[in-house]
């Protein structure tokens, strides 16, 4: 994306959902559907090893198109993922999302709060216009966490630790470090 996540929002929150390809269409009747990562961070300031989960939504209104959507949803409180355990929450009914500020920087930061309990980031490719109606909600993918980590594992037990010394995830959590 040209614009970036503030320092300070990544450093100050304790959550983000990263869903690489979102697809939403509608005509009237939408619907979209993506699969990502969920991360917090841990008390000693690391990030927990990833989270698979699923995002999903429907939505109503005066709407049309198809479009693939790239989403970085930033949580306040690390107990909003954490909570989730093996179920799902709604965004839009247990959490709110609002468009995240952009091109924030740390010394133009003094008068801006960050109170939002969820901020969004999107790219979005594609064409879709309209006014509606509509709810998401976040789950986790039993299925690619035992698949990943190769066994029976609780969401709860995975957002506790850092231990997984995967390429991929340990190259995650630098471009998170990163951001900080």
């Amino acid at each position: 994306m040209k614009e970036t996540i503030p320092h300070d929002l990544i450093s100050e929150y304790e959550g983000i959902v990263i869903d690489p390809r979102l697809l939403n269409a509608g005509f009237v009747v939408g619907g979209k559907r993506g699969r990502g990562v969920a991360m917090v961070k841990l008390d000693n300031g690391k990030w927990s090893d990833p989270v698979f989960i699923t995002l999903t939504g429907g939505s109503i209104g005066l709407q049309i198109g198809v479009q693939s959507v790239d989403l970085v949803l930033v949580f306040r409180h690390k107990g909003v993922l954490t909570r989730v355990k093996n179920g799902d929450f709604t965004i839009g009914g247990d959490a709110s999302a609002a468009a995240g500020p952009m091109g924030r920087s740390t010394s133009a930061n003094t008068d801006y709060k960050l109170e939002a309990e969820v901020y969004s980031y999107s790219r979005s490719r594609g064409l879709f216009a309209g006014i509606s109606i509509n709810g998401s909600n976040l789950g986790i993918d039993k299925g690619a966490n035992t698949s990943f980590y190769g066994s029976d594992i609780s969401s709860q037990e995975i957002f506790e630790s850092s231990k997984s010394d995967s390429e991929a995830v340990q190259g995650l959590k630098e471009a998170l470090n990163s951001m900080q």
